[in-house]
């Protein structure tokens, strides 16, 4: 049986607590409704942030809370809003129709679309000429001063706001104001809208996805300064890192030749091990504790066959320089979004090139020893050993060093890494 739903509604108390009142029952598929209840619309951010990446869908008060979020940058999953035009804005007209001190074809609006005030206006034919209304997000002092600068400078006789924080502040300045609610209607719809985005979420997560991994320094032929067992025990060590991060994600691994892996996940799964797919999953680590630089190809689809077709297509694109398109392709075949470009990794200050560091260390070496560390290689530089590897990291990728198997010690801490420098490519010395 497929588990429950979970919808996170974020918005004012009253709002909140209507909403847990009616119930999964409004939603068209099981579903569990989790609070997340502000007092300012500036909270609905955070409130996102705590309820976690456990929920499938989020359901904002109004356009203002779900826009703060967006823009925030928390919003990891589905989203909607309770719709505030319509008979909401009606019975809000009417309410002010009934208030002595306002009149309708003289009020202030916000957030509501303007679009929304003029149908609004033309059912029930009443002129909205004179009627004021600002749709842009913003604080909730902002809004509050856009009503009360218009109803003291006698453009308005009151206001008519979605935001409860906005119609305390008018209230204690008093300025006539009454809140545009969203109806039972609206908020069933909501519901059902929320209930329907998160089910398509869900199924997109568990969606079957493939990632090919590539060593270019294992793809290429055995040199003279690279022995084979070097080479075998790298293996060894990028295989059991590969596990390590597989396990962690709930993916499995499988060796395809001495050069690549096949990683099978889901799209949630490699979604977060990615932020998103803005970063190249795994590349990160292997590059940390084995000084090896890789290629990766992220592939979705209905099948496997399809999904490691499109992989292999993406990781096509990646070896060809063209990593703007995305490194992760969707199961119809597209570019899920444009791959960042990775920053260089010797990158400093001066940014050196690959030889001149190369001729600089070899310079210090002595006794032929061709074997050096971060530390050593920071002390022949002048450099912090976090910059000397970064160095090295250059070296390699440049073909100009082998990262070497760590070397283990009985000391605790991550094993000292070293690197073969290749100074034959800098020709007779």
């Amino acid at each position: 049986m497929t588990p429950d739903l979970t919808i996170g509604v974020v918005g004012p108390h009253d709002l909140v607590e209507r909403v847990m009142l009616m119930g999964h029952a409004a939603a068209p598929l099981p579903c569990r409704l989790v609070a997340a209840a502000y007092r300012d619309e500036q909270e609905a951010p955070d409130k996102v942030t705590r309820l976690g990446p456990g929920v499938d869908a989020c359901l904002f008060a109004s356009p203002v809370p779900y826009d703060l979020a967006r823009r925030s940058g928390v919003l990891t999953m589905p989203a909607t809003y309770v719709q505030l035009g319509g008979a909401a804005l009606v019975a809000a007209l009417a309410k002010a129709a009934l208030d002595t001190r306002m009149d309708p074809q003289k009020v202030s609006i916000d957030v509501v679309s303007r679009a929304d005030v003029e149908e609004a206006y033309t059912d029930l034919g009443i002129p909205a000429a004179d009627v004021h209304s600002r749709d842009e997000p913003g604080a909730t002092g902002t809004i509050a001063a856009y009503h009360e600068r218009l109803a003291r400078q006698g453009a308005t006789t009151g206001a008519l706001t979605c935001l409860p924080a906005v119609a305390e502040r008018l209230h204690a300045a008093g300025v006539p104001v009454i809140r545009i609610r969203p109806t039972s209607a609206a908020v069933r719809t909501a519901l059902h809208t929320a209930a329907l985005l998160g089910a398509h979420h869900r199924l997109e997560e568990s969606q079957l996805t493939v990632v090919l991994v590539e060593v270019p320094t294992l793809r290429e032929p055995v040199r003279r300064a690279a022995p084979r067992y070097w080479r075998d025990e790298l293996r060894l060590s990028l295989h059991r890192l590969l596990v390590q991060e597989a396990n962690r994600i709930n993916a499995t691994v499988w060796p395809i030749d001495d050069h690549s892996y096949l990683v099978t996940a889901t799209r949630g799964s490699i979604a977060a091990a990615t932020d998103g797919f803005r970063v190249l999953p795994f590349a990160a680590r292997i590059r940390d504790e084995l000084g090896l630089a890789v290629e990766v190809g992220v592939g979705m689809g209905r099948t496997t066959h399809d999904a490691e077709s499109h992989a292999r297509a993406a990781l096509a694109r990646t070896q060809a320089g063209k990593q703007a398109q995305g490194f992760a392709v969707d199961r119809e075949g597209r570019a899920l979004i444009p791959a960042p470009r990775m920053p260089p990794t010797g990158a400093t200050a001066l940014k050196p090139k690959g030889v001149e560091v190369l001729a600089r260390l070899a310079a210090k070496l002595e006794g032929g020893d061709t074997v050096v560390d971060a530390e050593g290689a920071g002390k022949m530089l002048g450099v912090t050993p976090r910059t000397a590897r970064r160095l090295l990291r250059t070296l390699v990728d440049e073909g100009l060093a082998w990262p070497l198997p760590p070397n283990r010690t009985p000391q605790p801490g991550r094993p000292r890494q070293l690197y073969r420098l290749i100074v034959e490519k800098l020709g007779p010395r």
